[in-house]
């Protein structure tokens, strides 16, 4: 069997001259960049490196709008009741290279509203995560919330070229874990006691996107994304979710 058809047959069975199964070749193989810091640019969203000095103060007005604060339930930090508190935590944790934060406009509005990085990153083998996510409600369920991780995921695949993408979250956020799965993200299991946030056990699911599947998510959230999937009021057509599912077995 060649490579390419190893590709597309994962499970194929390789052997050693002892008999031993091992993986598929990866031949050419080169370690791939890091991300770089540019803004990501879409139709409805623009996702480009966190600035305290210039998103601080909308994140954190955004932020305010949960005053519930459950957008900090399964987060390790927050919430953080003033705007000072808040830009010194960026300024301590947001400025470096892993995690690399990135701050989200909605640009039917032009304000930071929401924050994800990369993180974990391990250009070597092409393996790197998305994380940190914490969207304000006017952010979430929004065109502008989907596109923004539409976004980071072309970076990751289309233009660094990686192998494998990687979301994970609180096991019992079931909101997060519901999300992974919209966005594509396939379920790889559970890694019990796998830290202490808060004070409290935390599991982790872990779900991954590779780069076989890209192609056919890539067309997923295009076809979602296309402003003729939304009627006059706004109303999608197809959800996102049907899309995913349409692109058969892992």
């Amino acid at each position: 069997m060649s490579p390419a058809q190893a590709k597309e047959s994962p499970g194929a069975d390789f052997y050693t001259c002892l008999g031993e199964p091992i993986g598929f070749p990866v031949e050419g193989w080169k370690g791939r960049p890091p991300p770089p810091r540019r803004p990501m640019e879409g139709r409805y969203a623009r996702v480009e490196p966190l600035d305290p000095g210039r998103h601080a103060a909308a994140l954190h007005q955004a932020n305010l709008e949960d005053t519930e604060n459950r957008i900090w339930t399964y987060l390790a930090y927050g919430p953080f009741a003033n705007l000072i508190d808040y830009r010194a935590w960026l300024a301590e944790t947001c400025l470096g290279d892993d995690p690399l934060f990135h701050a989200v406009i909605d640009k039917s509005h032009g304000t930071a509203c929401g924050v994800a990085s990369y993180l974990r990153i391990d250009p070597p083998f092409g393996v790197i995560e998305v994380g940190h996510i914490n969207f304000a409600p006017r952010l979430q369920t929004t065109r502008a919330a989907t596109e923004a991780m539409y976004l980071m995921m072309r970076r990751v695949f289309d233009e660094l070229g990686y192998r494998r993408h990687e979301w994970k979250c609180n096991a019992l956020n079931h909101r997060s874990c519901r999300a992974a799965e919209r966005f594509g993200f396939r379920h790889e299991g559970i890694f019990r006691q796998a830290t202490i946030s808060k004070g409290r056990n935390r599991d982790t699911a872990w779900y991954a996107l590779l780069d076989r599947d890209w192609p056919a998510t890539r067309q997923a959230f295009e076809a979602w994304l296309d402003p003729a999937n939304f009627d006059a009021e706004g109303r999608q057509r197809e959800s996102l979710s049907a899309l995913m599912a349409a692109r058969g077995p892992a």
